[in-house]
């Protein structure tokens, strides 16, 4: 089980104040970057590798309208 204490949590900047489809991002942890649904804390986090994560977002970012 990862840690989490000390993960500074900070909402996606898509990310909408009307309840929509969010994730939080916690990146300050050495060698690992946590992800979780941000209406579902409890429900479990993802954890990446920074360059695994760096690669997902480098990805995405190249689909987005």
């Amino acid at each position: 089980m990862v840690d989490l204490t000390g993960a500074r949590w900070r909402t996606s900047t898509r990310s909408s104040s009307n309840g929509g489809n969010c994730v939080e991002v916690a990146d300050n942890l050495p060698g690992r970057v946590l992800v979780r649904d941000s209406k579902h804390r409890d429900n479990g986090t993802l954890t990446f590798t920074p360059t695994a994560w760096t690669t997902f977002v480098t990805a995405v970012a190249g689909q987005a309208p």
